[in-house]
């Protein structure tokens, strides 16, 4: 991870905890599933119009998102650079390891403004990635 991706992913990530909106999960019977905060991070160490994919919502089955990912992963388009990350709004799911993904790249923007991603679940960095025109940041294996 470069500097700058550290210390803007740290500037997020304080901005996240100090928001006031974490979620918590309610007590539940032993048979519900645990909820977890997911929280995506974008990032660049120069300012540029990014194209940002991210899951919201956890399908029901994979079934379901392999038919129609885009109805589970809207896409967003942010000014993003130094100081200035994008952040999404918290998303809750069962299931981080297979479904939390968000991805970013430049679309038609010309440049190459050096993206970092970060995937923040229950309040901890569980993945981080660079890339020059683009990233990805996914626990999933498929």
């Amino acid at each position: 991870m470069t500097t700058v991706g550290k210390t803007a992913l740290a500037v997020a990530l304080a901005a996240v905890a100090t928001s006031g909106a974490t979620l918590t999960a309610a007590p539940s019977r032993a048979d519900d599933p645990v909820m977890h905060n997911v929280r995506y991070v974008i990032t660049s160490a120069s300012p540029i119009w990014a194209d940002i994919y991210y899951l919201d919502q956890q399908p029901a089955k994979y079934s379901d998102y392999s038919h129609n990912p885009y109805q589970y992963t809207p896409n967003v388009q942010a000014d993003v650079g130094p100081g200035h990350p994008w952040t999404s709004p918290p998303v809750m799911l069962t299931d981080p390891d297979h479904y939390a993904m968000v991805v970013v790249s430049t679309g038609t923007e010309p440049g190459t403004p050096m993206f970092h991603c970060a995937l923040v679940v229950d309040g901890v960095v569980v993945k981080s990635n660079d890339g020059p025109k683009g990233t990805l940041c996914s626990l999933r294996t498929w």
